[in-house]
């Protein structure tokens, strides 16, 4: 990581555009620079020190927050459905026990939250951890897969299985919450060379969401373009995906990691430690 600059990530679907909006369009200083990828490769990078500051998978964090703070104010989150995150299924969860099921490669909370709902429900499928971007990618032997992101929007799943559960859905029924799949962070070795490199940061991040969500038509426009579907789901896409960090939010997300630890998926207790501009 060069000293001169401040290596951020971006995540690569369209459910981060409204956060980017803005320093897509004049607020991204010569002295930042960004990489593009899937949660699960930004998650690899900023673990490696490649970048400084990213949005993460929210379960990625969890495993890792000794060495990462959360940067306030900013998630990739819903409050009931989610649209972009499912489970896609020939039976029900009840009835997949030590059956095959596919988990994305691309993300940790998601994974992480499918192994809860099934532990929640007392039922034993066989994880197996793979690619899940095209129907093509789908095992012979699958009962169940996990699919994230723009696939989950754009690739005709329905048409290879009977069921959609939506993640986000399943939470808010099991606890009446919202649910956070991604979070920004820092890293703690960088926050504290740099306290005002990422407060500056941080700023450029809530400036960049404000111009996008008050030029959201531009953004679902991008969002139609890039994935060919329907303006009326993008639209209702937006409307369901929240990209603020609030209270309840981090109460819900500790919740997420409390019920992980009770469940032997996490090795200890996680609570979330906020960047202090």
């Amino acid at each position: 990581m060069n000293k001169d600059t401040l290596s951020m990530g971006r995540i690569d679907y369209i459910n981060a555009s409204p956060v980017y909006y803005g320093l897509d369009h004049g607020l991204l200083p010569a002295w930042i620079t960004m990489t593009d990828g899937p949660p699960a490769v930004l998650n690899r990078m900023i673990r490696r020190g490649d970048l400084a500051i990213s949005p993460i998978s929210a379960g990625f964090y969890g495993c890792h927050h000794r060495d990462l703070l959360v940067l306030p104010d900013l998630s990739i989150s819903c409050n009931g459905p989610v649209l972009s995150v499912i489970l896609m299924s020939n039976s029900p969860i009840e009835k997949l026990h030590n059956k095959k099921v596919v988990l994305t490669e691309d993300s940790a909370t998601s994974a992480l939250l499918v192994r809860l709902i099934f532990a929640e429900h007392k039922v034993t499928p066989v994880f197996v951890t793979g690619k899940m971007r095209h129907p093509e990618d789908i095992p012979v032997d699958a009962e169940a897969v996990l699919v994230i992101g723009d696939a989950a929007l754009t690739q005709p799943w329905d048409d290879f299985f009977d069921l959609r559960m939506d993640l986000g859905k399943l939470w808010y029924q099991s606890t009446g919450m919202p649910f956070v799949f991604a979070v920004w962070v820092v890293r703690r070795d960088f926050a504290a060379q740099h306290p005002e490199r990422v407060a500056l940061a941080l700023d450029l991040f809530l400036q960049s969401r404000h111009q996008g969500y008050e030029n959201i038509g531009a953004v679902i426009d991008r969002g139609v373009a890039r994935l060919n579907l329907d303006r009326c789901l993008i639209e209702r896409y937006y409307q369901v995906l929240l990209c603020d960090l609030d209270s309840p939010k981090i109460h819900a997300l500790e919740l997420f990691f409390q019920r992980l630890y009770m469940h032997g998926l996490f090795n200890e207790q996680v609570k979330v430690e906020l960047f202090q501009p």
